[in-house]
């Protein structure tokens, strides 16, 4: 199991202190309100696959990780676009990883695994060779116990809200089904995001067709702006029936861009017929977070945004696996210029809520923080992806507490597909939160009591009522 001091100060006199604050943590319900857990792992509740297709398969930062070294995803098991062949071996797989697992030596990817095995599911081997089989042996029948099964785990985890992340598209079956057994979890809910990138983005290849099919969704008329309008509202509206609170948009950039209907409708025709320029899609893309803004006013979804992502730019990983399978770079992102017109509109307008991710660290001082502090409509997340890591969420208070203080930040948010690494992502930005806190009460700059206060809500309080989660704020 973990060691007690793990993540926390050296210096003896911090540790002490970090120690007394993370147990005022430790134990809190967890909050999950920005991830991508496949709702249907918990609607069906089939015990998971084996070890392989649990830790290595659908994890883009472990298969990234390897191909980086010249091991090829279909190696890995990960599925090809064309079906060609890909190893379906699961105890390969593993060894496959085991092997090669010094790669993964000061990454997240190896602390979070190793923190699952232990605290999970009781296994203290360090993976390797030699232990390859060993630990295979003992994940597999762990996995066929009923105590392993995805809706007894997410009880044991202590998950008070966790939400999934759709389409519009999406017609949501698996959180109707929740829905009907009437489960949770005690104490507990499944709640699903708005996640419209794929109906906005007329660069998105197979645009036009999905624009069609939101339309036979919703029986709206989808040939005119208008149309395509009212029915991602239609669809705003189901999800908000079944639990959403907040949407959530990836663009490239951060661009917003405030235009007339008629103009907003030309766009939408020249992207519809196939004729709208690069600078066009830019431009409808920024448009429409400025839309989604203007519905938030009406509906209170809290509009998450995460740019600065160049979407599968390993064309080569793409063409034979698809998206999300470990492509994607991150780019420099400029927030000051390209959300002023949102937040000119918007930005003190009491009903609006947004929160802001990034991947640019450069910008946490130079721009995201000070416009937290200068907003009230804007919130900063916590670093994720690839800043989801201790010596990132510890950057990431250093520089933005000063400007925005604590409670213009979102608290903790774990942004992941790995359902049984959700405890420890919360237990590590726990334990980071603790050691910040440590050191400003052992520096005479925050009392005890007010650093106890602050790390129970970085934890619990700040998620909850940013994401308007408590159906109160």
């Amino acid at each position: 199991m973990t060691d007690e001091n793990h993540l926390l100060p050296a210096e003896p006199a911090q540790r002490q202190i970090a120690r007394e604050l993370y147990q005022h943590a430790k134990d809190l319900p967890l909050i999950s309100p920005h991830g991508h857990v496949d709702p249907v792992l918990l609607a069906d509740d089939e015990p998971f696959p084996d070890p392989a297709r649990l830790f290595v398969v659908p994890d883009h930062y472990v298969t990234r990780m390897l191909a980086s070294q010249g091991i090829p995803p279909a190696r890995l098991g990960v599925p090809s676009v064309d079906g060609s062949a890909v190893e379906t071996d699961g105890r390969a797989i593993w060894r496959l990883l085991a092997e090669n697992w010094k790669l993964f030596r000061g990454t997240p990817s190896r602390l979070w695994t190793e923190k699952v095995l232990a605290d999970v599911f009781g296994i203290s081997s360090r993976l390797g060779a030699d232990t390859a089989d060993e630990i295979y042996d003992e994940l597999s029948a762990r996995l066929a116990e009923p105590a392993y099964r995805p809706r007894a785990l997410f009880t044991r985890f202590n998950i008070e809200v966790l939400a999934t992340t759709e389409s519009p598209l999406d017609e949501l079956q698996a959180h109707a089904k929740l829905a009907a057994d009437g489960w949770g979890g005690p104490g507990g809910r499944v709640i699903t995001t708005f996640r419209p990138d794929n109906l906005v983005d007329p660069d998105w290849p197979g645009w036009a067709q999905r624009v069609a099919d939101l339309g036979a969704l919703t029986g709206l008329d989808v040939g005119t702006y208008s149309g395509f309008l009212a029915a991602l509202r239609s669809r705003r509206e189901a999800f908000i029936a079944a639990g959403a609170t907040s949407s959530d948009h990836g663009h490239l950039t951060a661009k917003t861009l405030v235009l007339d209907d008629a103009d907003a409708a030309v766009l939408y025709r020249k992207a519809l017929g196939g004729s709208a320029s690069e600078d066009d899609a830019e431009a409808f893309r920024a448009h429409m977070l400025v839309e989604f803004a203007r519905m938030s006013l009406d509906d209170g979804l809290v509009m998450q945004l995460h740019p600065g992502s160049v979407r599968n730019h390993n064309r080569d990983l793409y063409q034979r696996h698809g998206r999300d399978t470990g492509g994607d770079i991150p780019s420099a992102t400029d927030y000051v210029h390209a959300l002023r017109p949102l937040l000119d509109a918007y930005g003190t307008d009491p009903r609006l809520r947004v929160v802001l991710y990034t991947l640019d660290e450069t910008a946490f001082s130079r721009e995201l923080a000070p416009l937290a502090g200068g907003y009230p409509s804007l919130y900063l997340g916590a670093p994720w992806w690839f800043l989801d890591s201790p010596n990132a969420l510890r950057r990431f208070r250093e520089t933005v507490t000063e400007t925005a203080g604590f409670y213009n930040t979102s608290g903790f948010v774990d942004d992941t597909r790995a359902f049984c690494s959700i405890p420890a992502r919360h237990d590590v930005a726990r334990r980071v939160d603790a050691g910040y806190l440590a050191k400003l009460v052992s520096e005479g700059t925050l009392p005890l009591d007010e650093a106890a206060e602050t790390i129970a809500d970085l934890a619990y309080h700040l998620p909850k009522r940013v994401f308007r989660l408590d159906r109160q704020a």
